[in-house]
């Protein structure tokens, strides 16, 4: 059940990064409070992952998601350069975050 909290936390750290660049371009108090909610339940649920996962782990796993799901939702939604070199260094952080659960 750790795992499943993880990859919701992460889910949330992806969604409170989306929030960030909405707010920042909206400026509503309805995009600010989606951002704090995303972030708040981003680290309730890795607060519960890491009930069973070891902290090391579980933060990489958590930032991975969260930094490469991130550059994937602005390339998505914000138009933002998705050059195979960015897209490599992408798949780098989750090669990554996979081996750390494999070891």
């Amino acid at each position: 059940m750790s795992w499943v909290f993880l990859i919701i936390a992460g889910l949330f750290e992806m969604s409170g990064v989306l929030m960030i660049n909405v707010y920042h371009h909206t400026r509503t108090f309805i995009s600010l409070s989606i951002l704090i909610i995303a972030f708040a339940l981003s680290f309730l649920f890795l607060s519960l992952s890491m009930n069973e996962l070891p902290m090391g782990i579980a933060y990489a796993v958590w930032t991975g998601t969260g930094a490469s799901g991130g550059a994937i939702l602005g390339m998505i939604f914000f138009k933002e350069s998705a050059e195979w070199r960015r897209l490599f260094c992408i798949f780098l952080i989750i090669v990554a975050a996979t081996g750390l659960k494999l070891i």
